[in-house]
């Protein structure tokens, strides 16, 4: 049921507010949709027209993060504000990672969820915020199983997979290429033009979901086999697994039972087409983020729009060929292969 389930309910039976349940449960309403990164209220309104079940407030899209460097703080709370006043869909804002004091000020402000980002300068090389400690519902990124446990362990309502932010992958290459490797996985990074680690990541944590889960119905049949002293033995095995990938066993246990994470799960990270999209999507995630592929296109209203819609019908091959005519030049790419420094990387050394 997740970390903090056992608090969820007081002695009359009634939620408790900020229980893990109740910010799940606010997590799960995002389920199927997207969710847009805004830099201004205008921006969030053309979020909100285009269909985005929620939008996430910020100074700079990650591609401007990118070429400024320096240190990434924070909001101004004055600008978060105007977009919370601006549009009626939920507003998300992001903190740093560890620094429990800006996800104050975020509570503070009365912001719908926070997300704890590797796009932003880590504030703690060391720990994450204790997520627990608030009311307002956390999003963090992943990489693999582990790290989203970890995440969750600490209170996370949702994941989101950490592809790189603000990536557009370069199309250079040839058509000769793309007719040595038809059909191939490999197209996504070679051809199709966007960050190859969103999808790697996913795949990775739906092969670990499927391994576990496959683990576990092993166990279950043996348990029905066995006695009791066999059954701790097989316990053992989980306990192990556990330990390798430095998470709770009982989070591990209940991932196993239902075959896959026990909250929602996002897609991020160079996405710019309906295509990309509809991608993310059949892999098996719940719904995705979109940031500077959006509003660094050359025709943000209709390419919102469009993304949008892909979401819903990425399964409809004819919708996504409408959907995907007269979008416009994508944003400007840049080539993952020759980043400075990969975000995706970023977590505390505690883990």
């Amino acid at each position: 049921m997740g970390p903090g389930t056992e608090m969820s309910t007081d002695k009359d039976g009634h939620r408790i507010e900020g229980s893990f349940v109740v910010k799940s449960g606010l997590a799960q309403m995002s389920k199927g949709g997207l969710i847009m990164d805004v830099v201004n209220a205008e921006q969030a309104k053309i979020a909100e027209e285009a269909g985005a079940c929620a939008v996430m407030a910020l100074e700079r899209v990650p591609a401007d993060i990118r070429r400024d460097g320096g240190v990434s703080r924070m909001s101004d709370p004055k600008l978060i504000k105007e977009i919370m006043a601006a549009v009626t869909i939920p507003v998300f804002a992001k903190v740093r990672i560890g620094h429990f004091a800006e996800a104050q000020i975020l509570e503070a402000l009365g912001v719908d969820m926070i997300d704890e980002s590797e796009v932003l300068t880590p504030a703690d090389d060391e720990h994450h915020v204790d997520k627990r400690a608030f009311k307002v519902p956390f999003v963090c990124g992943a990489r693999n199983l582990g790290e989203a446990l970890r995440r969750i362990a600490e209170g996370a309502a949702m994941i989101r997979t950490k592809g790189e932010a603000g990536t557009e992958r370069c199309k250079v290459k040839s058509l000769k290429m793309e007719n040595e490797n038809p059909l191939n996985v490999h197209r996504w990074r070679k051809l199709e033009g966007n960050d190859p680690s969103t999808m790697e990541m996913i795949q990775k944590i739906n092969f670990l979901q499927k391994l576990l889960l496959k683990r576990h119905q092993s166990i279950v049949e043996k348990e029905a086999l066995i006695d009791d002293k066999d059954k701790s033995m097989d316990d053992s095995e989980l306990f192990s697994y556990a330990k390798q990938i430095q998470v709770p066993v009982d989070l591990l246990r209940e991932a196993a039972k239902i075959g896959r994470l026990p909250v929602v799960n996002f897609a991020a990270g160079g996405l710019a087409t309906p295509a990309d999209v509809s991608l993310l999507m059949q892999l098996g995630v719940d719904g995705v983020f979109v940031g500077s592929g959006i509003f660094k296109s050359n025709c943000p209203k209709k390419r919102a729009h469009a993304m949008v819609q892909s979401v819903t019908h990425y399964k409809n091959k004819e919708k996504l060929a409408e959907l995907s005519e007269d979008l416009g030049e994508p944003m400007v790419g840049i080539n993952c292969d020759q980043l400075a420094e990969k975000w995706e990387g970023r977590e505390s050394e505690m883990k």
